[in-house]
C-alpha cells in the first residue's frame, strides 16, 4: 500500500459535510413521496449512524440492504458509511433464494428492506442459523412470531445527530456490490472509501462536466455499480440534485420523471433507449436536457444517431463494470463515435490481450483489461475467482475490443460468445447491430449454432418492434445484413421471440440462448 493512498478519508463525510454548511437548503433527491435537503440528508445520516450502534452493530459489520430507490437508501448507504459498518447493496428484484444466498455469503449482521421486501427476508432469517437483524420502514406496525423488526423510520428520525464519522483510511474497506452472477453464483466485489470519489472526480467531472445545476436522473437503480454513481455519488459530489424512482424504469415513467423534473442528465441502457425510440415520444418532453449516457450493454450505432437526431442532445456511449464501479471508457462530448465506447477516462489505463497472452495490434480483437482509481480490491471469500481477475493492477473484463487507428475501442462480446466461423472470430454484437438497424427490428442475440457438418454458424434470435406487420423476414434480414457485413457472418437460423434473457443490468445472457432446448 502505498502511503499516499492511506490518508485520511471517510466517503460519506466526503460527501455530505461540505453540503450540509454550504447549501443546507438545497434539494439532494426527490423520490416518489418527498423531498429532502442536504442539511436534513446529514442530520439523518448521522441518525442513523448513531442508532445503528445502539441496536448492537459494530465496526466493519456487514449491513445488507435491499431497498427500492428511495431518499431512505442514501440514508442508510451513507450511514453506514459513516460508522464505518459495510453497506452490501442487493438487487430488489433477485428471487429468494438469491438473497439467502447473498446474506449467508457474506455472513452480515442485519438487513435494511423496503416494507414490500420484509416477509421475503423474515423467512430467510428464520431459516438461518445465525442471528441477523431486520430494520424495515414502518417496522413497529409488523408482528410477526418471534421476529422482531426494527423501525427505520425511528432509526433516521431519532434527533440524536451528533455522531463524528468513524476513522477510516481512503484504502480502508468501505462498501461491496454483488455482481450479476449471469454465469455463476453472484461474487461479493469489495470496494474502499476513495473509490466513490474517485469515479465522481475522473469520469462525471472531467467526461460528464457535471456542475451543481445538474438534476440527474437514472434508470438504473440504486444497487447497481452504474445506478450507485449516476444518482447519489456524482450529483452529491458537486450539490446537484437526484431524482428517484422505486418503480420499474417503463418508457412512461422515464418520460415522466425526465419532463416534471427539469432533468438535465439522464443515465440509461440500450434496451430502454430502443424502446422510448420506438415509443411517440415527444422531443419537447426532452428539452431539459443536455446529456444522456447509456451503458450496460454497447449501444448500437442507429440507436445513438437516433437519439441524438430525435430528443436534440448527445448520447454517450460507455462501458463500466461492478469491479471498476462506474464507466472506464467512454465517448466524450466532444468527441462522439457512434457505435463504439469511445477512449479511455482520464486516469484509467486499458490494454487489449490476444489468446496467446500478447497485446492485440490496430483492428485485432483481444479481451479488454483495465486499470485505475477505482478498482475493487478483491472478491469476498473467492480467492481463485479474485486470482484470475485481479491481475496485479490490472482487471480483466471478460469482454472482446477492438482498437482502430484513432485509438476507438468498439465492442466485440463477452469473451464467452465469440465465435470462430470459416477460421474467423465474429463478433455477435456486430451481427446484433446490423439487425438492429432494421426498420422492423427491436432487438437481437446472436449465437453460435453447429451445423449438419458440426461447424460452427450465427444464429440469430430477434424480437420485432411494434410497427412490424411482416410474418416472414428471415430472408429480408439476411439481406439487409448481407449489405452491412462481410456476407459469411449473416445469421443462417433465425428464431423469432417476444424478449431475451437479460440480466438485471440490462446485459444480454447469451450462454442461455446456447442452450438448445
Amino acid at each position: 500500500m502505498k502511503q499516499e493512498d492511506n490518508k485520511e478519508f471517510n466517503a460519506a463525510y466526503d460527501l455530505i459535510h461540505q453540503n450540509s454548511i454550504k447549501i443546507p437548503d438545497k434539494i439532494a433527491f426527490i423520490d416518489d413521496d418527498q423531498t429532502i435537503n442536504y442539511s436534513n440528508l446529514s442530520k439523518k445520516v448521522k441518525s442513523f449512524s448513531n442508532q445503528i450502534f445502539k441496536l448492537g452493530l459494530k465496526e466493519k459489520d456487514r449491513i445488507i440492504i435491499c431497498m427500492f430507490d428511495c431518499i431512505n437508501f442514501p440514508i442508510t448507504f451513507l450511514g453506514s458509511i459513516w460508522s464505518n459498518i459495510i453497506p452490501i447493496c442487493v438487487n430488489t428484484m433477485l428471487p429468494k433464494q438469491d438473497l439467502e444466498y447473498m446474506l449467508r455469503d457474506s455472513q452480515a449482521k442485519a438487513v435494511i428492506c423496503s416494507k414490500d421486501l420484509l416477509e421475503v427476508f423474515i423467512e430467510i432469517k428464520n431459516s438461518l442459523d445465525n442471528e441477523i437483524l431486520i430494520i424495515s420502514e414502518e417496522g413497529e406496525k409488523v408482528t410477526t412470531n418471534n421476529n422482531k423488526v426494527y423501525d427505520l423510520s425511528f432509526l433516521i428520525n431519532s434527533n440524536e445527530y451528533n455522531l463524528n464519522p468513524s476513522k477510516t483510511f481512503e484504502s480502508s474497506e468501505c462498501f461491496w456490490l454483488y455482481s450479476s452472477g449471469s454465469t455463476g453464483k453472484p461474487k461479493g466485489t469489495i470496494h474502499i472509501h476513495k473509490s466513490l470519489k474517485n469515479t465522481s472526480t475522473y469520469y462525471a467531472k472531467k467526461i460528464l462536466k457535471i456542475t451543481s445545476e445538474d438534476i440527474f436522473f437514472s434508470a438504473a437503480k440504486l444497487f447497481f455499480a452504474y445506478g450507485l454513481g449516476n444518482a447519489l455519488t456524482f450529483p452529491l459530489s458537486i450539490g446537484g440534485t437526484s431524482i428517484l424512482s422505486k418503480d420499474r424504469p417503463t418508457v412512461e415513467i422515464v418520460n415522466n420523471k425526465i419532463k416534471h423534473n427539469n432533468v438535465t442528465i439522464f443515465f440509461g441502457v440500450p434496451t430502454l433507449y430502443a424502446a422510448m425510440l420506438n415509443s411517440n415520444l415527444k422531443p419537447e418532453d426532452f428539452k431539459s436536457l443536455r446529456l444522456s449516457v447509456s451503458a450496460g450493454e454497447a449501444l448500437p450505432e442507429h440507436l445513438c444517431n437516433k437519439w441524438s437526431k430525435t430528443i436534440g442532445s448527445n448520447v454517450l456511449d460507455g462501458i463500466g463494470s461492478t469491479e471498476m464501479l462506474h464507466i472506464f471508457i467512454s465517448n466524450y462530448i466532444d468527441l462522439i463515435t457512434p457505435g463504439s465506447s469511445g477512449k479511455p477516462v482520464p486516469g484509467y489505463e486499458v490494454r487489449l490481450i490476444k489468446d496467446d497472452n500478447s497485446e492485440a495490434d490496430t483492428n485485432e480483437i483481444g479481451e479488454l483489461e483495465v486499470k485505475g482509481p477505482t478498482s475493487a480490491i478483491s472478491y469476498w471469500n473467492k480467492p481463485e475467482k479474485t486470482k484470475a481477475t485481479f491481475i496485479g493492477d490490472w482487471v480483466k473484463t471478460g469482454d472482446k475490443y477492438t482498437k482502430d487507428a484513432n485509438g476507438i475501442y468498439k465492442y466485440c462480446g463477452r469473451s464467452d460468445d465469440m465465435m470462430k466461423v470459416s477460421g474467423q472470430y465474429v463478433s455477435p454484437f456486430e451481427i446484433e447491430e446490423a439487425l438492429q438497424s432494421h426498420k422492423y427490428v427491436l432487438e437481437a442475440a446472436v449465437v453460435g449454432k453447429k451445423d449438419k457438418d458440426e461447424l460452427l454458424k450465427p444464429k440469430a434470435f430477434v424480437v420485432l418492434n411494434d410497427n412490424n406487420n411482416e410474418t416472414n423476414l428471415e430472408k429480408e434480414l439476411t439481406a439487409h445484413v448481407k449489405k452491412i457485413l462481410t456476407p459469411f457472418k449473416y445469421p443462417r437460423w433465425y428464431e423469432f421471440v417476444t424478449s431475451l434473457p437479460k440480466t438485471a443490468t440490462g446485459k444480454i445472457q447469451r450462454y442461455k440462448l446456447r442452450i438448445e432446448k
